[in-house]
């Protein structure tokens, strides 16, 4: 059985890095479309930083409950 590795996965990341370029270099495209597009990789680093991060989470599984 292999291991999934964790992160990201390199190609989803250079998918959306080059759809980014690809968007913003074209003069037909819409402000929506770009936005769009700028959402997607906002959306990847906000994923990477919580991957990166041992802390991320973690408070869910403390039991500092104030009563």
């Amino acid at each position: 059985m292999s291991k999934k590795s964790k992160g990201i996965n390199s190609d989803l990341e250079n998918a959306i890095i080059s759809l980014l370029k690809q968007v913003m270099d074209d003069p037909t495209a819409t402000l929506t479309d770009k936005t769009k597009v700028i959402d997607r990789a906002l959306n990847l680093e906000k994923i990477k930083q919580r991957v990166e991060s041992d802390e991320w989470g973690s408070g869910f599984s403390s039991s500092d409950d104030d009563e």
